[in-house]
């Protein structure tokens, strides 16, 4: 009765253990259902995407203030060009502003950063963003340092 009882306490134990690794597995995903928030959407076009993904951030002032929907390759101009969807409470963001594309840390993954501009205007639901700096490609950078360019 008693190793039963072990058992059974044992087998508690292994299912507290999967269920919190697998609650843990989907916060760090980011994949964790959430209420819908209202968000609306702005395009940017990049010569160069890097390693860009979608549900990547987007972030103001080092704020998460949004996520990439999409990104696709613009069949006219050859550029990728990134949906993103923004809160809805950031619905201030100068015509100016621009779209870059930084790592977090040496090798961490790469986001979007919103550098603000000082316009009046504010960028509404599908405009684009006028100002875009594509990825570093740092094998590209030592390439043209290699051969004199």
């Amino acid at each position: 009765m008693a190793q039963r009882t072990t058992e059974v306490i044992v087998g508690l134990f292994m299912i507290a253990g999967i269920a919190a690794m697998m609650f843990l597995a989907l916060q760090v995903s980011g994949l964790t259902p959430k209420a819908p928030e209202s968000s609306y959407t702005l395009y940017a076009n990049f010569n160069d995407a890097g390693g860009l993904t979608p549900r990547a951030r987007v972030s103001m002032a080092g704020v998460t203030v949004g996520s990439i929907r999409e990104i696709s390759l613009n069949k006219e101009t050859f550029q990728a060009r990134v949906v993103i969807d923004v809160n809805g409470s950031v619905d201030n963001i100068p015509a100016d502003s621009a779209a870059v594309i930084r790592t977090s840390g040496l090798l961490g993954e790469q986001y979007i950063d919103i550098s603000v501009g000082g316009d009046t205007e504010s960028l509404d639901d599908g405009d684009t963003f006028y100002s875009t700096q594509s990825a570093m490609n740092l094998e590209r950078m030592i390439s043209n340092f290699a051969s004199g360019q």
